[in-house]
This record gives structure tokens, C-alpha cells and sequence, in this order.
């Protein structure tokens, strides 16, 4: 029985695809990565002449339908839109999940990453990152700090460079940026770690001092990342596409191959650095996006560990 269904596989394998792809969307509809993502399925289907149908299943943080994923038939026609909260180093924060993010996919190719601004009102005095952390070290604990909520990018990039500089900060969480831009507008927050800042930027209504991820950012050259400030302080946000581990080589290699080339055209890097989709390109194969996968592992596990952080 095992033979044949290994025969099965492979015959279905060699005709792939030859139905609707199911790409599943672990966040409720209006997330801001879905409009990459929309970028990538629609040439996706233009390429393997089928349907790529981006599927909306939220809940648990992103966990449940990344677990529905890890769960399906390992056919190629359901793959995963996977994510730093599902993958790395969002379980890192849980007790217990139902999935192993590692063992239980086949990380097929990564598409980008997206970084973290650290900003402040325009009236702000601080006119620098180094202006506010010289602030924040001068009078511990009366600089506060909002983020989209515990366990997000925006709060670990923080936790980190406290941990780093041993600094004393207080954190306001929030549900979303939306209300954080709000009250840091209103004069009640001294800072905000927010994925998208380029309309308020634009508006004149806040100013940005730093960028967690690796190099600066093109929209932004001006503005230094953390890490020339503290090296080491990186936090990004990343997209990728991923399949339930026993997908067939042959499929998982196809997808692949299609991905890359997608993803390394002038056309679609253009429209995901796009401030207002806000993606830095950064195209990973299958070998090298699990090793960023494991490089997660390494710099946050230590983190989560000594900040005692957990999400359940």
C-alpha cells in the first residue's frame, strides 16, 4: 500500500499542477503583507497556468492556520504563506504549539523582510536615535515606548536593544499601530516601533530616528539602522512560502525555481519596496532560507529567554 501510494504521488507530482493552488493566509483579510502576497500569487498562476487563490484562516497569532497547513495533504495545492509569528521566532513565545516549524514544512523560498521604524512625534526634541537613548539612559523608566503588541517585531526590536544597552524603558502595548499613532500624535507616547511610517512622514506629522533591520533603508538613506548603533540589534518581520513537509521534491523544486524567478524581476522588487507596502526584497532559495530560519532561532531563543517573554 505504502508503494503505491509513493507511485500515486509521483505520477500526480509529474502532471503539477493541474488544479487550483490554495496559498493560505494565516491573518485576517486587510494585513499588510496581503498585498505582496496578492503581487506574488498572481504571477505565481500566470506561471504554473493555474489558480493561486490566497485563503484568509486567522487565529492564535497566526498559529492555527499555519497548523491547518502543516496538517494538509502534501500535494502542492496548499502551501503556506509563512511568517515570523508562525515560524520563527513567534514559537519561541509559546508554552506549546501544535506544529513543529521546522520539522513539519518545506521552507521553499523567502521574499523579503519587513523593518521596524522607530519614530517620534516631529516636535520631538530628540533630533536622533542617539538623542533619545542618551534621554532614556539619563531618566530610567520615564521613556515609554509603543508597539503593535507583545511578541510583535516592533517589541522584540526594543527588548533587544534594552538587553544589549541595558536600558530602562517602560512598554505600552497596543492591538495595532493604528491607536499607538494615535496617542503618540496626542503627546502620549514618546516613541512608536511601527511597520509603515511613510505617510506620516510625508504628512510632516513624525519624524524617523532609526530602522531595525540589517542596512538601511532606500526610502530612508538618512536614517541609520540600530545596528550601527548596537551591533547585533536586528528585528525584522518576514514573508515567505512554505509546504507541508512530505511534499514530492519534484513539486517543492518547480515552486521554487517559479518563486525566485518571480521575485528577482525588476517589475515585482519595485512594487514590494513600495513604501506603502513596505518590504525590503530579500530572495532566499530553500537551502538558505532555512538557515535564516535557524539564525532566528539562535538570536532570539536567549531574548525570549532572559526577558521572560510569552504570548499564551
Amino acid at each position: 500500500m505504502a508503494f503505491g501510494s509513493l507511485t500515486l504521488m509521483s505520477a500526480l507530482a509529474q502532471n503539477y499542477p493541474s488544479q487550483q493552488i490554495k496559498l493560505i493566509m494565516p491573518f485576517a483579510p486587510g494585513a499588510g503583507a496581503e498585498v505582496a502576497l496578492r503581487v506574488i500569487a498572481e504571477r505565481l498562476s500566470n506561471a504554473l497556468k493555474q489558480p493561486v487563490i490566497i485563503e484568509n484562516r486567522p487565529g492564535a497569532g497566526s498559529t492555527l492556520g499555519t497548523d491547518q497547513v502543516a496538517k494538509a495533504t502534501p500535494d502542492g495545492y496548499t502551501l503556506l504563506a509563512a511568517f515570523n509569528s508562525s515560524i520563527s521566532p513567534g514559537p519561541l513565545m509559546y508554552s506549546k504549539i501544535p506544529y513543529d516549524p521546522l520539522k513539519d514544512f518545506q521552507h521553499i523560498v523567502l521574499a523579503g523582510v519587513y523593518p521596524q521604524y522607530v519614530i517620534v512625534k516631529s516636535d520631538h526634541p530628540a533630533r536622533s536615535i542617539q538623542e533619545l537613548l542618551a534621554t532614556v539612559k539619563a531618566k530610567p523608566g520615564t521613556v515609554n515606548y509603543a508597539s503593535a503588541g507583545v511578541g510583535t517585531s516592533g517589541f522584540l526590536a526594543a527588548e533587544l536593544l534594552k538587553q544589549t544597552l541595558s536600558l530602562n524603558m517602560t512598554h505600552i502595548p497596543y492591538k495595532g499601530p493604528a491607536q499607538a499613532i494615535t496617542d503618540l500624535l496626542g503627546g502620549r507616547l514618546d516613541m512608536v516601533l511601527t511597520a509603515s511610517a511613510s505617510e506620516l512622514v510625508k504628512a510632516g506629522k513624525v519624524r524617523v530616528l532609526a530602522v531595525t533591520s540589517e542596512k538601511r533603508v532606500p526610502a530612508y538613506p538618512d536614517v541609520p539602522t540600530l545596528e550601527e548603533l548596537a551591533p547585533g540589534v536586528q528585528a525584522v518581520s518576514w514573508l515567505g512560502i512554505s509546504a507541508p513537509a512530505q511534499t514530492p521534491k519534484v513539486i517543492t523544486a518547480r515552486l521554487e525555481k517559479e518563486l525566485i524567478q518571480i521575485l528577482n524581476t525588476t517589475e515585482v522588487q519595485s512594487k514590494l519596496s513600495d513604501p506603502v507596502v513596505g518590504m525590503t526584497p530579500m530572495v532566499l532559495n530553500s537551502e538558505k532560507f532555512l538557515e535564516f530560519i535557524q539564525k532566528e532561532n539562535r538570536i532570539w531563543s536567549p531574548v525570549i529567554k532572559n526577558g521572560n517573554i510569552r504570548v499564551d
